[in-house]
């Protein structure tokens, strides 16, 4: 009897990705995928387009959607459904996943005549608590790997068919994708791949279940000369086709005649490598080389079940950037949905839905985590439904709360124009601070995260084996009748040296402080501790005390530093030898981009965010940025841009004030009215800005990645007075 191959393949772009990466996917993958299979209707096959993408390629490729409309009406093609943005189901509330699997089989009915039955999973990231959501919005069946399977306890031979599960009496049924036909198509000879299918034909097995993403069908590295211009696709439809043992079907027809081969209960998991990258890296070399050795011994495929690695939510514990990000996700869409139905829009639900994206929550081969662009997209998203909110149902101006889960209160300032929001640790350092009307959060960076894969290029806890490794280098290959996958693949797109991957043993926050002694040597001011006046915070030891304070206002934030011995007094630290430092870390659009800049008070340009800056005595700085506030205007569908805007930053000399001299802030009067009360006015500080790299790994080799740029202002200070910084956000219509 003939088996049944159930082909299935997913399209997906990052919400946000750049046009230039989109329009290169479809010329060398998505168009010349349809283009190949429009010319044999008798192959019959699913596919899952995410909706973000899907409103893309209908605007910009409308001759290639009409012809995936024609392959749907004469019923060659099955349409798939997930949520509209290609969230990890799992990760929002059920609400959540309601409207955003319903918007994209509204939007697929709308555009293709059919609505879908089936469901792709993002990342394959199963637990139960997604089954009501699915079943409730008219999806029968999902496919996941047969990884799942196995961890559930059943044997490989018994899957190759759908199964049943349930959960709160909701039924849905699942189909095990086989991990072989994921690492044979289309990295193996067409032909041997035919052959593989027939000879699970003669092992009387039901069905060949095929579910993967069509980026492996030319745009990772060597596929599109492999599968289009060798012929790999075509020999393989015509293979398939020609075959007496082999049959196509969608899904939709598989799940129509069959029956489920029993009920099945799946633990929480993903595939098998997404279950490395999730652990911490130490804990993931010895999951690493547990696997191998059970590989070495020949025991692998036996034991693979129960070689469990971690779960997709552990990259918010392991991310303390991306489970911020998430917690405001979470936070922002229980205020949507508390508020009134008339008065909720499509555009806030759209934003939302765009803010619920994986790629920027996660990282591993794939993921976008380390992708600023990614997750400028999710924070733009976020804040730009919090502008719209605000009016309706303001947040209060002062809150404070553990609103990550890490055991560590956070205090939020809000101005109506700006966010502030301050950690209260040990660093009381600003972990955001966010502009409404740019919808830009100038705190999204990321730290450098130690990685299990720098092991691949020499990397060792002291940096880079090698001193350098050059771009374009390539792990040696031999002439071969496959291609590699790209977890097999080692390559470097840049010059890596060894301080580019060195893990940060801080946070790259906003007003991180260092105390640098009379020697030259750094320490780390992390003992500030929560004072009794909001967004105040104190420090002390023996013989000093160094206060912090925070004020919002309008479009200024105003952090403010004085040292006294620890009882109002002079230190009788030995000033001017000891200095106090902070870091800035900043995150703009432009990066090492050619938009953004510094421009100094007189208007002079002394040079780019990629650059190194060094000036004796900082007094005001401009960082202007050409792509502030204006990101994803060119994407059909987009909401409204925001404004253009810049980031100004002021030191403010520092004196010593009589106590009664002070500011509707509490803090000492500088205006030049006040002049007269200066004494002993300390230097401006020297200001260091340098641009903050990170290394990771891709499908397409390992990269070095501009994070942000990283300004470190250091000063003498005239103890006893006020040392203040201010940093004003300026937009233009």
């Amino acid at each position: 009897m003939p088996i049944t191959l159930l082909f299935g393949v997913h399209a997906h772009q990052p919400v946000g990705n750049f046009p230039a990466v989109i329009n290169d996917a479809h010329l060398r993958s998505y168009g010349m995928f349809l283009r190949v299979m429009e010319c044999y209707p008798a192959f019959r096959f699913s596919v899952h387009f995410s909706g973000w993408l899907l409103d893309y390629l209908l605007a910009h490729y409308p001759a290639d959607m009409a012809r995936l409309a024609v392959m749907t009406r004469r019923g060659q093609v099955e349409w798939f459904g997930s949520g509209d943005c290609e969230p990890v189901l799992a990760a929002i509330p059920h609400r959540d996943r309601v409207t955003q699997i319903t918007t994209l089989s509204d939007k697929i009915e709308r555009h293709f005549g059919v609505r879908p039955a089936g469901a792709w999973l993002t990342e394959r990231v199963w637990e139960s608590s997604v089954v009501p959501a699915l079943a409730e919005t008219g999806i029968r069946y999902v496919a996941v790997d047969d990884y799942h399977f196995l961890c559930a306890g059943m044997a490989g031979r018994q899957l190759d068919s759908f199964y049943t599960t349930e959960d709160d009496g909701q039924r849905l049924d699942l189909f095990p994708i086989a991990e072989a036909a994921r690492y044979r198509l289309p990295f193996s000879p067409a032909l041997d791949a035919v052959a593989w299918l027939e000879d699970l034909a003669r092992q009387g097995r039901r069905a060949a279940i095929y579910f993967d993403d069509i980026e492996k069908f030319g745009i990772w590295p060597e596929t599109h000369e492999w599968v289009y211009e060798k012929g790999w696709l075509t020999q393989f439809v015509e293979g398939v086709l020609a075959s007496p043992l082999i049959r196509t079907a969608t899904y939709a027809d598989y799940h129509a005649r069959e029956k489920t081969r029993g009920i099945v209960y799946l633990p929480t998991t993903s595939y098998i490598e997404m279950n490395e990258w999730t652990l911490p890296a130490p804990r993931a070399s010895v999951y690493r080389a547990l696997v191998d050795t059970e590989k070495a011994a020949g025991r692998f495929e036996a034991h693979k079940p129960f070689l469990r690695g971690g779960i997709w939510r552990n990259f918010m514990s392991r991310y303390p950037e991306a489970n911020w990000m998430h917690k405001r996700m979470l936070d922002i869409s229980q205020r949507l949905a508390r508020l009134p139905a008339a008065q909720r829009t499509a555009g806030m639900q759209e934003h939302l839905h765009r803010a619920q994206a994986n790629d920027a929550y996660w990282h591993g081969l794939f993921g976008g985590l380390y992708l600023p662009h990614l997750r400028r997209a999710v924070w733009h998203n976020l804040l730009a439904l919090e502008a719209a909110l605000d009016p309706l149902a303001p947040a209060a101006a002062l809150e404070r709360r553990d609103l990550d889960n890490d055991g560590h209160d956070e205090l939020l300032l809000r101005s109506g124009e700006l966010l502030a929001v301050i950690r209260e640790d040990g660093d009381a350092a600003l972990v955001e601070f966010s502009s409404l009307p740019l919808a830009h959060n100038f705190g999204d960076t990321l730290r450098r995260h130690a990685e299990t894969y720098h092991a691949k290029i020499g990397l060792s806890e002291g940096g880079l084996k090698n001193p350098s490794l050059d771009a374009g280098a390539t792990a040696p290959t031999a002439e071969k009748s496959r291609i590699a996958s790209a977890h097999d693949r080692i390559a470097f797109l840049q010059a890596i040296v060894p301080a580019d991957a060195e893990p940060d043993v801080r946070p790259r926050g906003i007003c991180i402080d260092s105390w640098v002694a009379a020697d030259g040597t750094r320490h780390a001011l992390d003992t500030y501790c929560r004072d009794t006046t909001p967004g105040h915070f104190a420090a002390a030891g023996d013989g000093w005390r160094v206060e912090k304070r925070y004020a919002l206002q309008g479009d200024t934030l105003e952090i403010a530093y004085r040292i006294t011995d620890g009882s109002g007094g002079v230190s009788t630290l030995d000033f001017p030898a000891e200095q106090l430092e902070t870091q800035i870390n900043l995150a703009m659009p432009s990066c090492d981009g050619y938009g953004g800049r510094y421009v100094l008070a007189d208007g002079s340009i002394p040079g780019g965010f990629g650059q190194t800056l060094e000036l004796s005595a900082l007094h005001h700085i401009t960082l202007e940025d050409a792509e502030l506030g204006n990101q994803f205007s060119n994407q059909p569908g987009t909401l409204p841009a925001y404004r253009h805007g810049a980031l100004q930053l002021v030191a403010v000399p520092q004196g010593y004030f009589p106590e009664t001299s002070r500011d509707r802030d509490g803090f000492p009067e500088t205006g030049s009215n006040k002049d007269s009360k200066l004494r002993g006015v300390s230097p401006a500080p020297t200001f260091t800005a340098q641009p903050h790299h990170t290394v990771s790994q891709s499908e397409a080799g390992f990269e070095k990645i501009m994070q942000a740029i990283c300004l470190t202002l250091r000063w003498r200070v005239a103890t006893g007075g006020w040392q203040r910084i201010t940093l004003k956000v300026t937009s233009t219509a």
